[in-house]
């Protein structure tokens, strides 16, 4: 079997580490040490009604970010979608009681209070319930890419839905897609990638 770019990198590697705090914290206790955490690079922070989770990131877990999010602006270049990239800034709200970073986010046609669409990549399982902090704030479409798979899931108004298909890129092959994530050269990926897209 062809080892993907990820593995041919960082062979055998599941680092990424978490830490939820054992009690909870009140959103000033949060953001106190949101601050302090700010100052350590490496670390991510997430807060969810009280609830705190510290989570370093490895570097596969960066690689595959950067491969997603690369195709997927590449994607939205060559079908024209204009989009904002808004990468991984923390999306938060007080009155939800809720702060996260999601590994790459996206503006779909014009800026709003959040994103359109999420991606969230998944390398060490447990902690913070993810999808609940989406919910929080309604965000329309969050990509999970978990287990070398991946999931999309659909905000219906009341709550998210698993799909087959993006109901935001309806024409993108999430087949094509994850195939091309996985393959063990970048070069090669974008330009089956491409030809796929162009022969639509």
């Amino acid at each position: 079997m062809t080892a993907t770019l990820a593995q041919k990198i960082i062979p055998n590697t599941d680092n990424d580490q978490k830490f939820v705090f054992p009690i909870s914290l009140t959103w000033q206790q949060f953001q106190t040490l949101e601050t302090i955490i700010a100052e350590m690079p490496g670390l991510r922070i997430s807060y969810i009604d009280g609830w705190v989770e510290i989570m370093t990131l490895s570097e596969r877990h960066e690689l595959l970010k950067t491969i997603i999010g690369f195709l997927l602006e590449l994607y939205f270049c060559e079908k024209d979608i204009e989009c904002i990239p808004a990468g991984s800034a923390t999306r938060q709200d007080e009155n939800q009681a809720v702060s996260f970073e999601p590994d790459e986010s996206y503006y779909i046609g014009s800026e709003k209070a959040h994103p359109d669409l999420a991606v969230e990549v998944a390398i060490t399982s447990g902690g913070i319930d993810k999808l609940a902090k989406y919910q929080r704030l309604q965000i329309t479409e969050v990509w999970f890419w978990e287990n070398n798979q991946r999931v999309v899931y659909h905000w219906s108004g009341e709550g998210y839905e698993q799909v087959s298909r993006s109901a935001l890129l309806p024409d993108l092959d999430l087949e094509l897609f994850q195939r091309c994530v996985m393959m063990p050269s970048l070069t090669a990926a974008k330009k089956e990638f491409v030809k796929a897209i162009q022969s639509q």
